[in-house]
């Protein structure tokens, strides 16, 4: 059984969707599910100022553990991987292009 027309294209990855687009949606997606390290880091810089380098490193850290851990997770690269390909679908589909939802934080 052969391929459907153009399954082989849809199954392709461009450099950019590989490198910028799949890693977007893994950066939204982790500070989601990060988002109480990502408040609590937000929270201790805005009390501390100029010594946030110094005062905030404990919020810092468990927010890099946090965002590193979805990001070195296979299982979730390919789940970001699939939400990435069912948008382009969708566009390629329709012609209407997803707006992409900002994490409200300041990180």
């Amino acid at each position: 059984m052969e391929p459907a027309p153009g399954a082989a294209e849809n199954s392709k990855l461009r450099h950019v969707e590989k490198d910028v687009l799949i890693p977007q949606i893994m950066r939204d997606r982790a500070k989601e599910r990060c988002s109480d390290k990502v408040q609590a880091f937000t929270k201790c810089c805005q009390e501390t100022g100029f010594l946030m380098v110094v005062k905030c490193r404990q919020e810092n850290s468990a927010l890099k553990d946090c965002l590193v851990g979805y990001y070195s997770d296979p299982l979730f690269y390919e789940e970001c991987k699939a939400e990435y390909l069912k948008q382009r679908e969708e566009y390629r589909a329709t012609g209407i292009k997803k707006k992409r939802q900002k994490v409200a934080s300041n990180v």
